[in-house]
């Protein structure tokens, strides 16, 4: 390291822990949202600069001469070299789904500072560290989804549980994924016309890049770019348009047509359809929230919510139940630490990386990206009023349905707030109401526009930006849900070609058509059900999601663990270690509190026995207006229950098994042999970051020179 990058280094550092400092250290007064955002880059930097750096050349050791299975293997369909910087956009749009948008949004009612600590001490040790070495590990092993590493690296009862409870999380994330997006879009033309305009300029980029101007990325992008900023304003000209019933589709039309389309994107070739369109998708996602952070920057907004709230220690919170620990490590889910991401890292990801190098880049750096949308989530969450945040946020149960009520509720809560001012908040952003708009979605809308508003346009445009930012939160969600299905699609087909070879193949077309359907009538059904029954939708999926995908990531991590240790670096296995022992005392703790807890606002079971007694009785209780709403109820929370004691035994006996495995690995001198794919030599020469250094624009150069 030479001076000017020791000094370089130093203040970044600097501004880090002077955000830090202010962020701990504030007690009694409101803190500026400034500190927040300088906390979190300098933290990211540090940690992408040389934490990602050492895990690449020591834990790792990355070798750029090895040719990828993008290369080996390319077909055209599944295995195709992909551009960098489209492969980043890709994997990002793809792992950015609902968690880093609404789990911090909900994770604010105890508090800025507890959230925030784990949104970016989580990622920097934890999410980034398993989406980078997975990737890594299934890109040695010709693309292996998780399930099938684990299957094969463990041993084949630790594998098979593995593989049941991989693909069982999956299809009930994809679920709540697409049900948070048919909620988005449903009745919203100008949502739907924008987001379905994405599909047609993906495909016009993905044969332009293809077939008519190679290689021209950047020629690409532009064009693709301005094509997605006029779909987004001419969203705005339907809805006020005579083609405004066109677009404006129900619930259940909804649901049937991104069935369709998951299904579609799952089997066209990946160039075509799915890597345009999320490249295409990652410049409005990255777009907006760097705009959202230059906006807290020059608006400087106070944060109007405390370091900590009462619900952070007494559990009692009406966004949801629970403690502190360990559930706002499970309701933020992907803004810190993500199971679904290591399936996107063991499934279209390791099959289009050209380099080995570019792990850091596309698995670390993609992840430090969510997690800066995670951070400016908590902040437009954070500068609300506490009023107004718990208004919509708790259920209509607690708050009603008028204002009146609402501002009673909140008032007996400790907060203030008056119906005026929530009368007021929403005819701001031209909705009717803003009271029980649970979820997440809807407040963090707000607090977005609040920012724009002051940045650009001033509070006339409030209402503009609360719907565009409706409509980016379902574009957002919608890349992790086609990506998600095609890697379903890989999963099955990997755990199918253990009984019958052929339908292994993952790019055989009749295989890929059969799984394909398969994985999406799973999920389907889910979505189509609680599209029509709301009880039974969110009510029943949404409090599995964050527990599923938590459990998820203990698999990823112990399968890295594994791999780590089998292949002989055992002295860097706390590296993924350290964060799998912590995941595993939050997740087991939350399953457990969950199953087994006798307060019916927190237990399944002791839900269930609340209602089923209630219903026996003759009685109704909210939110149930029926015998048969009730019913539901029991049912909802009796198949939660069981399937979270269940995700929690397959996450156990693969753990168990797994530590069979160290135990024989640690006592053999010798490496145990593993499923690596042999050493190949790479013809391709490509940068390993986003920028190419000179050393690698001369070898790029020599190349050209040689090949023309």
């Amino acid at each position: 390291m030479n001076v000017r990058s020791i000094i370089v280094w130093t203040a970044v550092a600097l501004v880090g822990a002077t955000g830090w400092a202010v962020l701990a250290l504030s007690r009694g007064e409101n803190v500026n949202a400034i500190w927040l955002l300088a906390a979190a880059l300098g933290s990211y930097a540090i940690a992408y600069r040389f934490y990602a750096r050492f895990i690449l050349r020591k834990v790792l050791g990355a070798d750029d001469r090895r040719a990828t299975p993008a290369e080996r293997l390319d077909n055209g369909i599944d295995y195709h070299p992909t551009d960098r910087r489209i492969l980043f956009g890709h994997h990002f749009a793809a792992i950015a789904g609902a968690g880093p948008l609404v789990g911090p949004v909900l994770a604010a009612q105890m508090g800025y500072l507890p959230g925030t600590i784990w949104i970016i001490a989580g990622v920097i040790f934890a999410g980034a560290v398993q989406d980078m070495i997975i990737l890594f590990f299934s890109m040695r092993r010709n693309g292996r989804s998780l399930g099938q590493m684990a299957r094969e690296e463990i041993g084949p009862v630790g594998g098979a549980a593995a593989l049941i409870a991989v693909f069982a999380i999956m299809i009930i994330l994809l679920a709540v994924l697409a049900l948070v997006v048919v909620g988005a879009l449903a009745k919203s033309p100008w949502g739907t016309f924008s987001i379905a305009m994405t599909i047609p300029i993906a495909l016009f980029m993905g044969f332009y890049l293809r077939v008519f101007r190679p290689g021209r990325v950047m020629e690409t992008t532009v064009i693709g770019v301005t094509l997605l900023v006029l779909a987004i304003v001419a969203g705005g000209w339907v809805q006020e348009s005579s083609w405004a019933p066109t677009f404006t589709l129900s619930p259940s039309a909804l649901s049937l047509w991104l069935i369709g389309y998951g299904f579609i994107a799952a089997v066209l070739p990946v160039w075509m359809l799915l890597a345009p369109r999320d490249y295409l998708s990652t410049f409005m996602k990255i777009g907006t929230i760097v705009l959202l952070a230059i906006g807290v920057a020059v608006t400087m907004p106070t944060l109007q919510t405390t370091a900590f709230t009462e619900f952070a220690f007494n559990g009692k919170g009406p966004v949801f139940a629970g403690s502190l620990f360990p559930f706002v490590f499970i309701i933020i889910a992907c803004g810190a630490l993500s199971g679904f991401h290591a399936l996107i890292s063991s499934g279209t990801t390791p099959k289009m990386i050209r380099k080995e190098s570019q792990v850091r880049m596309i698995g670390y750096g993609s992840m430090l990206m969510e997690s800066f949308v995670a951070v400016m989530a908590i902040t437009a969450a954070s500068i609300l009023s506490p009023g107004l945040y718990f208004a919509m946020n708790s259920p209509a149960g607690l708050v009603g349905a008028t204002v009146q009520t609402a501002s009673e509720a909140v008032t007996n809560l400790g907060f203030v707030i008056t119906p005026e001012q929530l009368q007021a908040a929403a005819q701001a952003v031209q909705e009717q109401t803003l009271i029980a708009r649970t979820g997440g979605a809807p407040t963090l809308a707000v607090g977005l526009s609040q920012i724009f508003s002051d940045f650009i346009g001033g509070p006339g445009l409030q209402a503009f930006w609360y719907h565009f930012a409706i409509m980016f939160e379902a574009l957002f969600i919608l890349t992790t849900v086609d990506a998600g299905t095609r890697v379903g699609r890989f999963m099955l087909q990997d755990m199918l070609g253990n009984l019958w070879k052929p339908i292994g193949r993952v790019s055989w077309w009749p295989g890929l058509m059969v799984s394909s359907a398969v994985v999406v009538a799973g999920w389907g059904y889910f979505l189509y059900q609680g599209v029509n029954d709301p009880l039974g939708g969110i009510n029943q999926l949404f409090p599995l999601f964050g527990i599923a995908n938590q459990l998820l990531a203990a698999v990823a991590l112990t399968v890295a663990t594994t791999l780590l240790i089998k292949s002989g670096r055992l002295k860097w296995a706390w590296v993924t270690g350290i964060p799998l022992a912590w995941d595993v005392a939050v997740t087991l703790t939350a399953s457990y509190q969950k199953v087994f807890s006798s307060d019916p606002i927190l237990g399944f079971f002791a839900q269930r026995d609340r209602y089923q007694t209630a219903l026996d009785q003759g009685q109704l209780l909210a939110p149930a207006k029926t015998p048969d709403a009730m019913r539901q109820i029991v049912i909802n929370s009796t198949v939660d229950g069981i399937l979270a004691a269940l995700f929690a035994i397959l996450i156990i006996v693969v753990l168990v098994d797994a530590m069979r495995v160290w135990a024989k690995a640690i006592k053999t001198r010798e490496p145990l042999p593993n499923t690596e794919a042999p050493f190949e030599e790479s013809k391709i020469v490509e940068p390993s970051g986003l920028i190419a250094t000179r050393e690698e624009r001369r070898m790029m150069a020599e190349t050209s020179s040689r090949d023309t």
